[in-house]
């Protein structure tokens, strides 16, 4: 039983993989998605940067609370 389901799990991985493999290679100037927020053009139209990015402008932008 576990090996059954083990076979089906590795076949199903290796047609993944198969599909995005012939994907990047089919496609002119194909090569794997952007991930990192920092370099996504779609994270940077929408203004969202990555966590050092934000705490590093927050630091520039921190104004002490006077009481």
């Amino acid at each position: 039983m576990f090996l059954t389901v083990f076979l089906i799990v590795v076949v199903l991985l290796a047609i993944a993989l198969a599909g995005l493999a012939i994907t990047i290679l089919v496609k002119k100037g194909g090569k794997f998605p952007e991930i990192h927020i920092g370099r996504n053009k779609a994270m940077k139209k929408l203004g969202i940067h990555c966590a050092n990015t934000t705490d590093r402008l927050e630091r520039e932008n921190y104004k002490p609370i006077e009481r």
